[in-house]
């Protein structure tokens, strides 16, 4: 399936959202700390529910740790200065799917280095900032499995 990653996220209840969607969509969620939160934070728990045994979760030390350890295809940055819709993207099995922290999104240095073309949006009204991570998370992750007839699910 896919690779959702959450650059150092701050907020354990999205944390625990994404879990939760994760162990439904079948996707790997990956955390690249430092986290805004101690991993067994109450809020944490309580939003991922039951779901942190069916999820697969893994934490990584920094973004480099992570693309060593999984390889993936294709980054696709989820990004507001995307260039294009998430809906224009033909997701691939295997795909990281990139998104920043609720306060701070990407840093510079890494969405710079992701291809145009891999830096996506999400359509919002013209004096939005932006969505809940959680929220946005399951916007697209949803799109990149309907792309592949919800393979797995039921």
């Amino acid at each position: 399936m896919f690779h959702i990653a959450l650059f150092e996220p701050k907020i354990a209840p999205n944390c625990g959202n994404i879990i939760r969607l994760a162990a439904n969509t079948g996707c790997q969620l990956h955390l690249i700390e430092p986290l805004g939160f101690d991993f067994e934070e109450k809020k944490l728990r309580r939003a991922g529910l039951d779901y942190h045994d069916l999820a697969n979760v893994t934490r990584h030390a920094s973004y480099a740790a992570l693309l060593e350890a999984i390889q993936p295809k294709r980054v696709i940055a989820l990004t507001t200065k995307g260039s294009r819709p998430h809906t224009e993207v033909a997701y691939q099995v295997g795909d990281l799917l990139l998104f920043g922290s609720e306060t701070s999104g990407l840093p510079d240095e890494i969405r710079n280095n992701i291809p145009a073309e891999l830096r996506i949006r999400i359509p919002m009204q013209a004096d939005a900032r932006s969505l809940n991570l959680s929220n946005s998370v399951a916007i697209v992750c949803y799109e990149a499995w309907r792309q592949h007839q919800f393979v797995g699910g039921q």
